[in-house]
């Protein structure tokens, strides 16, 4: 059975979803969900469905990338995952932090990559007239929003869309995207997959 440690920053919609998805005969088990956020709503939702739950303030750090994921390491490293999961987690992480966990860490990405690279996806994709959008998983790489690609949902950009309106049927496709690649994932399957 697969460990999964999931990193979150905000209400942790996605964490939920995958959750909810690890039951059953599903390979894999939450075994934390952490966070740079103490106050992040999701550590409440997850500690209620019985996961253990960390926080690692990255305030205190001042910017110091090294020494916040010098703490945030440890009670990743103590939960032992073997899959980790980056849902809403809003921290740039450095390459040696990756390293570790390279090969085993996935991330969801609200964009078909490797279009619309970091923030301010869904104003992008319209202001450049696109006719369709989306979400994709992949594995993380030193690279933002780069590494092989496991999983693409799409989603119609509407005539007069704004970001909000686009963004909320992105995730829509993000719940259900997220949970079928971490499966596959789980049961060793890397072949990408495709929701319409």
């Amino acid at each position: 059975m697969n460990r999964v440690a999931i990193l979150i920053s905000g209400g942790g919609s996605n964490m939920l979803r995958l959750v909810e998805s690890m039951a059953g005969d599903h390979p894999a088990r939450p075994c934390l969900v952490l966070s740079n956020d103490p106050g992040a709503g999701g550590l409440a939702r997850a500690a209620e469905m019985g996961i253990p739950v960390a926080a690692v303030d990255h305030r205190p750090f001042k910017g110091d990338r090294t020494a916040f994921e010098v703490a945030l390491v440890e009670p990743l490293e103590a939960a032992k995952p073997d899959i980790v999961c980056l849902a809403g987690f809003m921290r740039i992480l450095t390459a040696p932090f990756i390293e570790r966990f390279q090969g085993r860490m996935l991330n969801i990405h609200p964009s078909l990559l490797p279009r619309y690279r970091g923030l301010k996806t869904h104003a992008r994709a319209i202001e450049a007239g696109e006719v369709e959008a989306g979400c994709t998983v992949h594995e993380v790489t030193p690279a933002l929003d780069d590494g092989p690609i496991l999983g693409q949902a799409r989603v119609p950009v509407m005539s007069g869309d704004t970001p909000d309106a686009l963004a909320a049927r992105v995730l829509e496709m993000e719940h259900r995207l997220y949970p079928a690649v971490l499966r596959r994932f789980a049961e060793g399957d890397r072949t990408p997959i495709s929701l319409p």
